[in-house]
């Protein structure tokens, strides 16, 4: 088994980045998630609440970011992300922390691209490194950081699950439409196998010289129903249908994919080998 790919997402429900190697840091990949936009109140916005995120790529050049549209609606927009803001305190999923505000022009380029209307208003926040947002894990009682993530620093996805999951939407519709990629899913890691959620049995693994312990399926949303590139709904509602029929777990909710944690730093690269460590009991 092997590392096909590799995302970051800088900025929280906006386009991803594909390397070729990353750096794992206990919070996540370097830059991933390390931006949001945030309601007027303090709360994260995503493409549950405004698909049109879908549509900002985002692109990294040394020190500053460039952010745009495919079809050129809004002028593009670059920038260095700043660690010298204004601190605002901000909601994700009940967790409270401070995050850095990043500025009026970056705050009205989103309010354009949200079609928000005058008397709502937006910003761009960073999260800072001087506080600490923990992992909410059962596996460790240590004070594990994460990200603006929604709730663990690293989410792996396979190729086998994908494709059995495809087989069976497939199978549904007699049709190959529905069919869906990877990038619903937003994974930071994907990794080719040849048996479909085998990774619902894995405990510890190691990829390339990184250890990971494996927390927990990852629950999903209607996101995974959204185009990656603009952010229009699938008409089937798939994949979360099909998923649905044998991917629920009780009231923990539709799954695929793992929650993980690293165990020490490095460098990840696009064909690494996984290797199982630990499986579950």
């Amino acid at each position: 088994m092997i590392v096909s790919e590799l995302w970051i997402y800088p900025i929280k429900s906006c386009q991803g980045i594909k390397l070729q190697q990353a750096e794992v840091t206990l919070k996540g990949f370097l830059w991933d998630r390390e931006l949001m936009v945030i309601s007027k109140r303090g709360k994260f916005l995503t493409q549950r609440q405004f698909p049109q995120l879908a549509k900002v790529q985002v692109a990294i050049a040394e020190d500053t970011i460039t952010l745009s549209l495919q079809d050129n609606s809004i002028e593009p927009i670059t920038f260095t992300p700043t660690l010298e803001g204004e601190k605002i305190e901000v909601e994700i999923w009940g967790d409270r922390t401070l995050a850095l505000d990043q500025g009026d022009e970056l705050a009205e380029w989103f309010h354009q691209v949200l079609e928000l209307t005058p008397e709502k208003q937006c910003r761009l926040v960073r999260q800072s490194p001087q506080y600490i947002r923990p992992v909410h894990s059962k596996i460790t009682t240590d004070p594990t950081p994460v990200s603006l993530a929604d709730g663990y620093p690293f989410v792996l996805t396979t190729t086998a699950s994908l494709q059995e999951l495809n087989r069976r939407i497939t199978e549904t519709y007699q049709s190959a439409k529905p069919r869906v990629p990877m990038n619903r899913f937003r994974p930071n890691i994907v990794v080719e196998t040849e048996i479909p959620f085998d990774e619902d049995n894995w405990k510890l693994v190691q990829v390339g010289e990184i250890k990971f312990a494996v927390a927990k399926p990852c629950s999903r949303c209607i996101i995974t129903t959204l185009d990656q590139q603009k952010g229009d709904v699938n008409q089937f509602k798939e994949p979360l249908r099909t998923l649905g029929t044998f991917r629920q777990f009780g009231e923990q909710g539709v799954m695929f994919g793992e929650n993980m944690i690293p165990q020490n730093t490095g460098i990840l690269k696009v064909g690494d080998e996984l290797q199982i460590l630990a499986i579950r009991g």
